[in-house]
């Protein structure tokens, strides 16, 4: 698909059906987080794929908003592999990053998403036995919206242009 079109139609869906994404294409997805830009390119991600009953349990626990996904795929970062200062750390920027270009990934190849970052992270870690260096960024609800799920309200909502730069 042309990035232009994916860029145009990507929206956050809210009411999934059934239907799962094949292994394949949730490889494909996988492999746009793999590419994805990191600090120092120390690619830290770690990128869970839930689609077990146990697996999703846990997210309904941490979170209100799976909106009845079959899958989701929990964006983490091994804290011990991000790029650090005394005063910094990039690793929710580059959890973010990767987050991304799976959303963009997921349109590509026609399988529906959402960003959410409303989890507990401590129910989450502790549901699923995820070790203590390894930290959730934002979980990403994925498969194919229902037949009834209607446009996200915000989606064609936008900011004209010359209101979010500034040549200087």
């Amino acid at each position: 698909m042309e990035f232009e079109k994916i860029l145009e139609i990507r929206q956050s869906t809210r009411k999934f059906g059934d239907r799962m994404p094949d292994d394949e294409t949730i490889l494909k997805i996988i492999e746009a987080g793999r590419r994805a830009p990191t600090a120092k390119n120390m690619q830290p991600q770690k990128i869970y794929v839930a689609k077990s009953e146990k697996a999703i349990a846990a997210i309904d626990k941490a979170s209100p908003c799976r909106y009845g996904a079959p899958a989701a795929l929990i964006i983490c970062v091994d804290k011990g592999e991000v790029f650090k200062s005394a005063t910094h750390s990039t690793a929710e920027i580059d959890g973010s990053i990767v987050a991304t270009h799976l959303l963009l990934a997921a349109t590509n190849y026609g399988v529906d998403s959402i960003w959410i970052e409303l989890f507990d992270r401590d129910i989450l870690k502790a549901e699923l036995g995820m070790p203590d260096n390894i930290l959730p960024v934002c979980l990403m609800p994925i498969g194919y919206r229902a037949d009834d799920c209607p446009v996200s309200r915000n989606f064609h909502n936008r900011k004209p242009i010359e209101d979010i730069y500034e040549i200087i």
